[in-house]
């Protein structure tokens, strides 16, 4: 990808603001600009709008017939490479990355005789079509994001073509094969090859022939033809190497000297190696999966034939077409994203110097470098592993390098394997982990297999047949299958490996593989006798500084009376960090007038969409706080010396760990001071310091030291002598050392007294310092928070996916895009060159550099001015940091809106006039003369565009929630449930209205007949709290919120005092229990999971426009591609900003950006990538004013959201204290007598609406929409939205820079080609034809839904065939609610069922499907009966198999369920209500669980009931190994004592038999005295007290059994 030069940065004059969040500057503008400026497609119709199904291509008729489909149009249609890179010697570039992201759907088919057919080809061909939904097309719908296949080489097919060709056959021993891209224009093409013959020939390898690979380019899309390379196949003969190994090393070595080669020529981008080897070869492009056979002929040739195939289909969020990026890999095939890849970039370009071994002869230098930062994640572990597979590693033991499982604490590996443990230890210091959602696919041509991540976030399953062949895939059913011949069925769980050695024909499963490789060397022995542990000790038992001294280096260190009060006493306090709510209203650090430390101006990254966050707490194990310490040695040899480190428990030292690390005599530690003296002028300069610094890191190193340590400690403070930001030194000597090749000798450690919060930990450690240790001058009250900052840590780590200290160095835990001019190094060149001179270092007179704004300067200021002016900045304080949403503008606000008052509004607005927001840097310009107002779209249309915030009903009152509701109604906008689901009362108009009261709302004032307290806006967030069939079908548009500005990354918890009686009805929950949402959507896990649930809910609700709300970052813009190509409706950025919610003060205050880049770079992108007509873009985050409103809109945005003013309007007093359940005015309380004092009524935010769209005075009407469009001549908003041309930067003053570089904002790539009213008024998408609609059609099936009957139906069903029942269930929900329907839809389903199967089933629907399932069966059933069972007389043992997928009964509300077999992870995850009987299931089974019944009949994964709140689940426990494997922090662990728990458990068998025909469920019955005692039942508090778990209970009379309560 072509990168443009580094964007200049937000630009403005300076004066009344202050600096400090520059980061989001230039992390988003930095990033954002220098996307790729991809060429626009002309005409209209290359951005047509389709029935987009799905986001994808239709599934071909041939693919359906070969699957025997009778119905038509069936459910499914609905970086550069390596080669030609220079690689330039600096930090990977962050936008790189985020340029390219994805996910697919992938497998491999292996004969386990190594006999090669045509046959295996033909079923990837058939199995990657009926995977089609799992990819992505282009915007023109037909250009496919990626398909290919890896298979042995065609030697058959090959000589036949070289006898034809004269060449007679191929010596297969010593003859490569290359598939190259080669450039497009046949005189580059010409040129390339040049440079190719003469790489080989400097070698010695002779090039045989060039073939032209036969393809038909018809059946390519129109903007992959565009860039289509020439495909051509180089034959090359090896004679001096004699070993497969070195053949293909040799092979290796070859393809790298060519990168080098064509590296300096203008063609270089245009020249890739799919594959070169001896073994394998790879087709692909960018083609649809059903494409890939017909644009290869050599595909459909009967001479190609091969013992195995690995397929692949690719979803990528960017739609640019890049041939390459299609894989498979030339080892892998990569479903997922790899999150941690900035740093694992970093890291192996700093070892690169290090990386030595026999088997190169001397020549590593030659093959450098070993990834390439404008290649995709998968490009770059790919071109990992082919490193050490080429140095000698087998392909599973360089998987297990890479790729480790979460092996800590693990019961099985522990206590069974521990050389296996031993072998991660090892590596564990050695090579940080490629961490993400992957199921990565592999083979050397010799070896296939696959393995899954640590965390199981990818569904993989597998299956072997009498015929001696082994399947993988994303899914099940993509194959037809004879379901006798299938001789075992299994599924990869979280860390998981299956290998197949062709040539001995043995299939390894994961314990067997792992047991192999770990016996290889005595790992254990290197370990015990090398890798020094260091146990955590106690802190200092007392003080040791007055309270003076205290005060004195707090202030000199930069802390405020804030930083104290709110941060590191509540840290120390309550061992935990502070909780905070209504959103960060101070200005960012860069615009803020106010001093702020350099770690303000760093905000975290967060995952989205095409990764998910992970819970640090419920799902703790897959994480780890342990680091090493000391040299990391050399990867590409094995050998005791590397095990030479030391390990800690955290990466926050105590004063008596670190004096044990300084007095490690291996270790070396060298002390280095880090404070500057301006009294010796320049050459006590900060720069000069630096410079020193970083030369006396070099030479420690170099003489032995394998610890620095960057100290701020000082005996006397001395304001002449101020420290160096700690932050600065850190990464000052990180870039440093690894710009000299010894980063990897030496580790760092900050000794700092400039480190107290989470987010600073975050900061240093995500720049190079690995373990930050603190004063121990400072006083002991404040240690004892310090445990908070590792778990906090660990919690931002989370944040973004990761799990491990080792992934989060430098891969950029924030996302700094700014720093001195003058120090380039202290972040990177690419960090640091996008921002010079911001803010934080000023020019003194007399040239020396002064830290005005550094926190070691403050501290010896006036110790009363520092601390005022650093006052609470929740607060407003009288010459403290400056609020948007302050007292004063309640006040006027309420005045105006209460009072209808023009003049108070006019105020309100002269409030807002000078507000240090980043939008408020521009103004408006027309070339137009103005217009009467008369002649501007009436505010009756514009309030139509108004949206509020999704706040949920639990969070804030039932008061509250339905006057927002109510007065949203009344003006045509929306209104937005949140989570937490909505009383079914509030979905009809009121009739019974007299003098502004309702009996149907008595709670209300102020009301009208015909109002409706319905939200139009129904939300579906990761607790999916309140979300039933009835809810999704009431919905006018339903939205999926991915994240939330307050705290993105996230999870929520609705406190249990809030959590009244009312709220938990409405949630299905118990009252004063507490409520989990956890940070992920367990059916998101990558972008294709967002489309299946993009897919599930216009299947029950097909009216509902769907929405998605994402929070603005640097590569949104890449993200809202992938959402859009998912076939959402909506899209909605939300800024830093904004959020009502409760929030640790961390998040709050450093995550996300604001909303004005994050929609800019959305808008620009979905414009170059042909997608912006497909969605509406709404925009929240601070919105007050129409000015707002219209900034927005010229910066592309459709839909404007209101969040906390809506509050404010309706009666909130920013008391800021909605948490606590103690609003003084009832806004955001479920106490009853504080929800009477509520004072708003709709009208109040009825007129505020109206005040910002309308005009009402000449004197004012510039502060309102319809009065600004007027002023720049334009008549409608449509006219405005997205012209950037209508806005110029403001003529203002900043306080701390003159840098601000807006050009990114002003700029445009053009407009969509529909206006935005059109856009706003597009059909729904739809999924296409589905069987669903097929069934609804069939007469009996809707006659009795019209008439409550009974009928019984059989359907085919293929995997194709997703959220099958999903609209059936939305018509019955429609008609009778959740609990309504009286008849019976009886429907047996026989085959493979896809994704969502029996979703949303109501009750009297009894679901059975006789076969398998995919991932997410029962998602958000509210009632009715599923019966999953194999097939009569299976080949393999029902209950050893997977026979149900991944995250099973998510948010079910009710019914029952009855799987003979197994299911995967995260099983009932936040089940409500519903009962599950299911023969074993994978990790985190139960987990967050508020309700219901599960019965496991054998064998549970780890971490079982998690997050576990109500409910019970019974666990048959055989062999006693399930207590190690129980999350105990809520449940209590008991046998089944109550005879009312018996009855239960034994009742739901009994019923599990009846349905299923369990042969295992039969034997417990047989023998049920014998099976009782081994049953474990598992039991929250809530339940505790029911009769099911307390055999002392006496209210129930013998043999009563009592549904659980949600």
């Amino acid at each position: 990808m072509a990168l443009q030069s580094a964007p200049k940065l937000l630009y403005t004059p300076s004066s009344v603001f202050s600096a400090n969040d520059r980061l989001v500057f230039a992390d988003f503008v930095g990033l954002s600009n220098r996307r790729l400026r991809r060429r626009r497609l002309s005409s209209a119709a290359s951005r047509r709008l389709s029935s987009y199904a799905g986001g994808n291509c239709a599934v071909s008729p041939a693919i359906k017939a070969v699957l025997h489909l009778q119905r038509v149009n069936c459910a499914a249609a609905s970086r550069k490479s390596s080669s030609g890179q220079v690689f330039e010697q600096q930090v990977v570039n962050l936008e790189d990355i985020i340029a390219e992201r994805g996910a697919c759907g992938v497998g491999f088919i292996a004969n386990l005789e190594n006999k090669g057919s045509h046959q295996i080809v033909e079923d990837a061909l058939i199995a990657l079509g009926c995977m089609e939904h799992r990819g992505g097309c282009g915007a023109d719908n037909d250009s496919g994001d990626g398909a290919g296949v890896m298979t042995a080489i065609p030697w058959d097919l090959f000589d036949q073509w070289g006898r034809e060709e004269g060449l007679g056959s191929f010596d297969k021993s010593h003859t490569g094969v290359g598939m190259v891209f080669l450039p497009r224009d046949e005189t580059l093409a010409q040129e390339a090859k040049r440079v190719v013959v003469n790489t080989f020939a400097q070698e010695g390898v002779d090039v045989i022939a060039w073939r032209s690979v036969p393809i038909n380019v018809s059946v390519v899309g129109r903007n992959a033809k565009e860039t289509m390379p020439n495909i051509q196949q180089v034959f090359v003969r090896i004679v001096k190497e004699e070993s497969i190994d070195d053949i293909e090393r040799e092979l290796y070595i070859c393809r790298k000297l060519i990168e080098k080669a064509a590296s300096s020529e203008p063609w270089a981008s245009e020249l890739y190696f799919c594959s070169l080897s001896n073994q394998t070869i790879v087709y692909k492009g960018m083609l649809r999966s059903e494409a890939l056979g017909m644009f290869y002929a050599d595909l459909q040739n009967e001479l190609y034939t091969s013992s195995f195939a690995i397929y692949h289909r690719r979803y990528s969020t960017n739609t640019s077409p890049r041939w390459p990026l299609a894989q498979p890999m030339r080892f892998l095939g990569h479903n997922g994203e790899i999150n941690t890849i900035q740093g694992n970039l970093n890291w192996m370009r700093s070892r690169e110097t290090s990386l030595k071994s026999p088997v190169w002869r001397g020549r590593e230098s030659e093959i450098r470098p070993f990834g390439n930062p404008r290649a995709s994640d998968s490009a770059n572990l790919d071109s990992a592993a082919e490193l050490l597979i080429r140095s000698g590693r087998t392909p599973e033991e360089a998987l297990m390098i890479l790729v480790p499982e979460a092996y800590k604490n693990h019961p099985t590996l522990m206590i069974k394997y521990p050389e296996v443990v031993d072998f991660y230890d090892y590596y564990k210091g050695q090579m940080e982990a490629w961490d993400g959602p992957a199921l990565l696919l592999f083979s050397d041509g010799k070896t296939v297999g696959a393995c899954l991540d640590r965390n199981g976030l990818r569904p993989a399953r597998y299956w072997r047949t009498s015929d001696n062949v082994v399947y993988v895939a994303s899914e099940v059913g993509v194959l037809p299958m004879d379901e006798s011949k299938i001789t075992l069925k299994g599924r990869l769980g979280p860390g998981m490996m299956i290998s197949v050695d062709l040539p001995s024909g043995q299939v390894y499963e994961n314990t067997e593989v792992k047991k192999r490789v770990a016996s290889s060397n005595p790992y254990g022995d290197w370990v015990k006798e090398n890798l020094r542990s260091l146990k955590p000790v106690n802190f200092l038992s007392s003080a040791v500084m007055e309270s003076d001294a205290i005060l004195r280096y707090q202030q000199a260190f930069g802390y405020s009376s804030e930083d104290v009060q709110m941060v590191i006493e509540s840290m120390a306090s309550q061992g935990k960090e502070p909780t905070f709510c209504m959103g960060d209203d101070i200005p960012l650090a860069v615009l803020s007038q106010k001093p702020h430390m350099l770690y303000d101006y760093f905000k975290q990254r967060f995952a989205q969409v095409t990764n998910p966050p992970i819970d640090p707490l419920r799902e703790g194990l897959v994480m780890s706080l342990e680091v090493n310490i000391g040299k990391r040695r050399n990867i590409l040899e094995v050998g005791p010396e590397n095990a030479s480190q030391v390990i800690l428990s955290s990466p926050v030292l105590n004063e008596r760990v670190f004096e044990s690390l300084l007095s490690d005599p291996l270790l070396k530690a060298q002390v280095l001071p880090t404070f500057f003296d301006i009294r010796k002028g320049i050459e006590g300069s900060l720069e000069k310091t630096l410079n020193r610094l970083c030369e006396a890191a070099d030479e420690a190193v170099r003489n032995g030291s394998q610890l620095l340590v960057l100290s701020d400690r000082s005996d006397e403070l001395e304001p002449t002598r101020p420290a160096i930001p700690i932050l600065l030194a850190v990464g000052a000597v990180h870039q440093h050392l690894i710009q000299n090749g010894l980063r990897m000798s030496a580790s760092i450690v900050a000794e700092t007294a400039q480190c107290f919060s989470t987010h600073q930990f975050a900061c240093l450690i995500g720049y190079g310092a690995r373990f930050p240790a603190s004063l121990k001058d400072l006083p002991r009250w404040i240690f004892h928070g310090f445990r908070i900052p590792a778990s906090g840590w660990q919690r931002q780590r989370s944040k973004s996916g990761g799990g491990r200290p080792e992934e989060g160095e430098w891969w950029s835990v924030v996302l700094a895009r700014e720093t001195l001019s003058f120090w380039v190094k202290a972040f990177s060149e690419d960090t640091a060159k996008r921002l010079e001179n911001f803010g934080f270092i000023q020019f003194r007179p007399g040239g020396v550099y002064l830290g005005i704004s550094l926190c070691s300067y403050d501290g010896f200021r006036d110790p009363i001015s520092v601390w005022y002016e650093g006052m609470l900045a929740a607060s407003c304080v009288l010459g403290g940091e400056y609020h948007s949403n302050n007292p004063e503008m309640s006040k006027l606000l309420h005045k105006a809106v209460r009072n209808k008052s023009e003049s108070a509004y006019a105020v309100y607005q002269q409030h807002l006039a000078n507000r240090p927001v980043l939008r408020d840097l521009l103004e408006f310009k027309s070339d137009r003369a103005p217009i009467p107002v008369g002649k501007v779209e009436p505010a009756s249309s514009i309030v139509q565009r108004f949206c509020t915030g999704g706040m949920s009903l639990g969070a804030i009152s039932r008061e509250t929630h339905e006057a927002i509701a109510i007065a949203m109604n009344r003006l045509g906008g929306k209104s937005n449930s949140g989570e937490g689901g909505e009383d079914p009362i509030r979905w009809r108009p009121l009739t019974d209205v007299v003098d502004g009261y309702s009996p149907t709302l008595p709670h209300l004032k102020g009301l009208q007949n015909g109002d409706t307290a319905t939200s139009a806006i129904k939300q579906v967030a990761s607790g999916r709290f309140g979300v039933t069939p009835t809810f999704l079908v009431n919905a006018d548009q339903l939205e999926i919120k991915i994240a939330q500005g307050a705290k993105p990354g996230e999870g929520g918890q609705l406190p249990g005092k809030k959590v009244s009686a009312y709220i938990a009805r409405l949630r299905n929950s118990k009252p004063g229990v507490p409520l989990i949402s956890p940070p992920p959507h367990h059916d998101i896990y990558s972008i294709e999971d967002l489309a299946q649930l993009i897919y599930d809910l216009h299947q029950i609700n097909p009216k509902a426009k769907v929405s998605v709300k994402l929070v603005a970052e640097a590569g949104i813009g890449t993200v809202a591609s992938g959402v859009a190509k998912g076939n959402a409706d909506v899209i909605q950025i939300s800024g830093h900003d904004g959020g009502t919610g409760a929030s640790p003060i961390s998040s709050i205050k450093h995550a996300g950006g604001p909303w004005e880049l994050g929609l800019t770079e959305t808008h620009q992108t979905l414009i170059e990538n042909g997608l912006r007509e497909r969605v509406i873009l709404r925009v929240d985050g601070g919105f007050r004013s129409g000015v707002d409103v219209m900034m927005a809109a010229a910066m592309g945005a459709d839909e404007y959201g209101f969040g906390s003013l809506a509050m404010i309007a309706t009666g909130c007093v920013m008391a800021r204290i909605c948490h606590t359940n103690n609003c003084p005015v009832g806004v955001a309380s479920q106490r009853e007598e504080l929800r009477a004092r509520f004072p708003g009524v709709p009208g109040d935010l009825v007129n505020y609406f109206l005040y910002v769209a309308e005009e009402v005075s000449s004197a004012v009407m510039l502060g309102w929409v319809r009065g600004m469009l007027a002023q720049l001549g334009y008549e409608k908003l449509d006219d405005v939205i997205g012209r950037t041309d209508l806005l110029k930067p403001r003529d203002i003053s900043l306080m701390k820079t003159q840098h601000l570089d807006l050009s990114y904002i002003l700029s445009s790539v053009g407009l969509p080609t529909m206006s935005s009213t059109a856009i706003r008024n597009q059909e729904v998408h739809t999924n296409g034809p589905v069987l669903d609609d097929q069934i609804l059609l069939d007469p009996e099936i809707a006659d009795a839904i019209e008439n409550e009957k009974i009928v019984n139906k059989t359907f085919k069903i293929y995997n194709v065939d997703r959220a099958v029942c999903g609209r059936i269930a939305g018509v019955v929900a429609k008609k009778y609610g959740d609990t309504g329907f009286a008849g019976q839809l009886n429907i047996t389903f026989t085959g493979s069922a896809g994704q969502s199967f029996a979703c949303f089933l109501t009750p009297g629907m009894n679901i059975r499907l006789v076969g398998e399932a995919n991932d997410y069966v029962g998602k958000g059933m509210a009632g009715g009966e599923l019966v999953v069972a194999p097939p009569e007389n299976p080949g393999f043992c029902p209950e050893d198999a997977t026979i149900v997928g991944n995250t099973c009964l998510y948010g079910a509300t009710g019914g029952q369920v009855f799987v003979r077999g197994k299911a995967g992870e995260r099983f009932a995850v936040r089940n409500s209500l519903a009962q599950a009987v299911v023969e074993g299931t994978g990790d985190h089974c139960c987990e967050y669980m508020t309700g219901g019944c599960v019965v496991v009949l054998g064998k549970a994964g780890r971490n079982v009931a998690a997050g576990m709140t109500g409910g019970l689940a019974y666990i048959l426990d055989e062999d006693d190994t399930l207590i190690p494997k129980v999350n105990k922090e809520i449940v209590k662990i008991q046998r089944v004592t109550a005879p009312v728990g018996q009855m239960q458990l034994k009742s739901l068998i009994e019923a599990h038999v009846e349905k299923t025909g369990s042969s295992k469920g039969a034997a417990i019955l047989k023998d049920w005295d014998k099976y009782l005692p081994l049953f474990w039942q598992l039991v929250p508090p809530s339940e505790e007290d029911t009769p099911e778990a307390s055999a002392a209970y006496e209210g129930e009379a013998a043999g009563q059994v009592t549904l659980q309560s949600a």
